[in-house]
C-alpha cells in the first residue's frame, strides 16, 4: 500500500490555505492547517509531518522564528512561502533551516512539483533504524553514512539532518577529496528546486559543519573549503 504523506500548511490567509489544500489533496496528500506560528509549532511538535509549507509573513511569530524553533527538535522538510523575494530574505530562510523557498505569487502546479521533489528525496526509511544488513554505507574514520537508512553518525553519535543537508553531505562523501564548485553543488544537489544565489550553498555547509561538530570536531573538519573554488569532503590522512 502506497504511503499517504501528511503535510502541514501554515498561512494566515484562508484563501491561500484553501487553494493549497485543494491542489495537494488532488495528489492524495493528507493536509492539516495552521493560521499562525504558535499553532504551527504546536502541531509540528505533536505530529510527524512529511513536509511543512510555511508562510514567512505570519502574525506574531513569523515563519523564520517558527522554522528555527522546529529545527531545534526536528528535521521535518520545510518549504518557505513568501511574498518577499529579495536575496537577503532567501538567505535568512536557508539560515533558519528551510529546504526550499517559493516566492508569491506562485503557480500552484509549480509548488506541487516542488513538494513532490522534496518528498521523493525523503524516503519512508528516512527516520527508521533497523538491524537489517545494508549495502549502501559510506564509512570514514569519524563519519558513517548509511544511505539505505538515511542515517548519519559522527564520532559514533547519530546526527539529525534536514533532507537538503543530508543530500549535500552524501553528494560530497560519494567523491571524497574531489573539489566541487558552488555552481556544481547548486545544480546537482538543488536541481530545479531552487534558483538562487551561491550563498545558499555556503549557508548549508555552515549548518552541516555545526551539526557534525556537536558530535565530532574531526568529522566537521572533513568538509573543507577550497578558497575561490568551492568545497570537498577531505579524508583524514593517517
Amino acid at each position: 500500500m502506497e504511503k499517504q504523506y501528511h503535510i502541514l500548511v501554515v498561512d494566515d490567509e484562508d484563501r491561500i490555505r484553501r487553494l493549497l489544500r485543494m491542489y495537494l489533496e488532488r495528489e492524495g496528500y493528507h493536509i492539516e492547517e495552521a493560521e499562525n506560528g504558535e499553532k504551527a509549532l504546536e502541531l509540528a511538535f505533536e505530529n510527524n509531518y512529511d513536509l511543512i509549507l510555511l508562510d514567512l509573513m505570519l502574525p506574531g511569530m513569523d515563519g523564520l522564528e517558527v522554522c528555527a524553533e522546529i529545527r531545534k527538535k526536528k528535521a521535518t522538510p520545510i518549504i518557505m512561502l513568501t511574498a518577499r523575494g529579495e536575496e537577503t530574505n532567501r538567505v535568512e530562510g536557508f539560515e533558519a533551516g528551510t529546504d526550499d523557498y517559493v516566492v508569491k505569487p506562485f503557480s500552484p502546479r509549480e509548488l506541487v512539483h516542488r513538494v513532490k521533489a522534496v518528498l521523493r528525496r525523503t524516503s519512508a526509511t528516512a527516520f527508521l533504524t533497523t538491524d537489517t544488513e545494508t549495502h549502501n554505507v559510506i564509512v570514514f574514520p569519524e563519519l558513517t553514512i548509511d544511505h539505505d537508512a538515511h542515517e548519519v553518525k559522527a564520532g559514533g553519535r547519530k546526527i539529525q539532518l534536514t533532507p537538503k543537508e543530508y543530500e549535500l553531505l552524501y553528494y560530497l562523501a560519494k567523491s571524497p577529496d574531489k573539489v566541487f564548485t558552488r555552481e556544481q553543488l547548486l545544480r546537482d544537489v538543488w536541481h530545479y528546486e531552487f534558483f538562487g544565489d551561491l550563498r545558499t550553498v555556503d549557508t548549508h555547509v555552515k549548518r552541516l559543519r555545526e551539526k557534525l561538530n556537536r558530535a565530532s570536531a574531526k568529522a566537521a573538519k572533513m568538509i573543507t573549503t577550497v578558497w575561490g573554488v568551492g568545497y570537498k569532503l577531505e579524508v583524514p590522512k593517517e
